[in-house]
């Protein structure tokens, strides 16, 4: 289903799905919440978003494990994005339930199924970590869950999502998204209003808390298959592009800034792959002309799984990406990164660890996208945030960084 189209069918009709099962709940529900006299053991985590978000909710299931040992962490996700989540080990294999968004009809067929098994499970409690989507709203009032953790617009435009989220905490724009994950745990043991005022005061967290063992033959042997299959990588340090903007092409660095970038790293003597999935491969080819150097590699496509791209980051030196996925699985590995942010911000979404530097310009406009708008920006793809951050600079910091380390030999 086409993004544009999700988000009409989530603005329009799930609003009034909500308002209606808002009505359901007060008049004809009884206030079930009492019922967990206990801490809970069966916690439901709603994250459909994209999997990058994933990684930035690692501190949030830390917290839930630390905090409730005996409780059986269920998950439920998009069925494109459970990979991440089984790689991780954010849940049980019996404890991951996905739903198929790739068909409309399939879709009311899949969240009907849903329902039905979530249902079927002992739920305490369910925490929805989506901030604008309806979809999950619903979906954690029919999971039968008592206790419904979820985010609340207050007074504020936007966001409306039912008035039957039992432990509603404001959505906080001003706040990183790990922090405000941390606060929905919190309000799991908390019943005063507002949820996250008397939640601890936190620093950001500066790890994931995620990780994802490699058998240190393992990734020499990939190490070796990557040089095998692109020679020119051989003797040199590699440095990562992700040029694709995704679902949100507005979130790209422009193309030509990219090739611009890699003609310097070329010319110093480094050796450029360009990742990204096999429909970013015209990009990529496009790439490879502008910059016309026997270094620049078309590596898009050449990973068949997150584990594998896990690999590719440890086998190489620098990543240079738009914000998105790849930075946010960076953070699990040696790599260093460079994230590019307009559209959005890094102070809400930036990758954790001290790996990972954000490049913002910093215009008045920026950023555009937000939970209240439906990520819809006003820019009509003139988004100058990004075409203002010039090359120059960028590739004289990834000069700095790659002139710190011996030649050719990985972090």
């Amino acid at each position: 289903m086409k993004l544009q189209t999700q988000r009409w069918i989530d603005r329009w009709v799930g609003q009034l799905l909500c308002f209606k099962l808002s009505l359901w709940a007060h008049f004809f529900a009884p206030n079930v919440e009492g019922k967990v006299a206990h801490e809970p053991k069966h916690i439901l985590v709603i994250l459909l978003s994209e999997m990058g978000s994933v990684v930035l909710a690692g501190p949030m299931f830390a917290a839930l494990r630390q905090r409730y040992p005996s409780a059986a962490i269920h998950l439920l996700q998009l069925k494109k994005n459970q990979e991440v989540a089984r790689l991780l080990g954010l849940a049980r294999p019996e404890h991951l339930h996905a739903l198929d968004d790739s068909a409309g009809l399939g879709l009311l067929a899949d969240i009907w199924r849903v329902c039905r098994s979530l249902r079927a499970l002992p739920l305490d409690a369910v925490i929805d970590c989506e901030l604008f989507s309806r979809i999950s709203s619903l979906l954690g009032y029919l999971s039968g869950a008592p206790l419904r953790v979820g985010f609340t617009a207050h007074t504020q435009e936007g966001l409306y999502r039912g008035s039957y989220i039992n432990r509603a905490i404001p959505y906080n724009p001003y706040q990183h998204i790990t922090l405000q994950f941390l606060s929905l745990v919190d309000a799991l043991d908390d019943a005063s209003m507002p949820r996250n005022k008397a939640a601890p005061i936190r620093a950001l967290p500066t790890d994931t808390g995620l990780r994802v063992d490699f058998d240190v033959a393992e990734l020499r042997a990939y190490q070796q298959k990557m040089v095998a299959d692109a020679p020119a990588l051989a003797g040199r340090k590699v440095v990562l592009l992700y040029a694709g903007g995704g679902l949100l092409p507005e979130r790209a660095w422009p193309a030509e800034h990219y090739a611009a970038l890699a003609r310097g790293l070329c010319s110093a003597g480094h050796a450029v792959g360009l990742i990204g999935l096999r429909d970013d491969a015209a990009l990529a080819q496009s790439l490879r002309t502008q910059v016309a150097s026997d270094r620049c590699i078309d590596l898009t496509g050449y990973t068949r799984s997150i584990r594998e791209l896990l690999m590719l980051f440890h086998a190489c030196h620098l990543l240079v990406t738009n914000d998105g996925g790849p930075g946010h699985f960076a953070s699990l590995t040696p790599i260093r990164t460079l994230v590019f942010f307009g559209p959005e911000t890094g102070r809400l979404y930036g990758p954790l660890g001290p790996r990972a530097s954000v490049l913002e310009a910093g215009v008045a406009c920026s950023p555009c996208l937000s939970a209240y708008n439906h990520r819809l920006t006003f820019c009509d793809g003139d988004n100058q945030c990004l075409k203002r951050l010039k090359p120059i600079p960028v590739l004289r910091e990834a000069l700095l960084f790659l002139n710190q380390h011996d030649a050719a030999s990985p972090p």
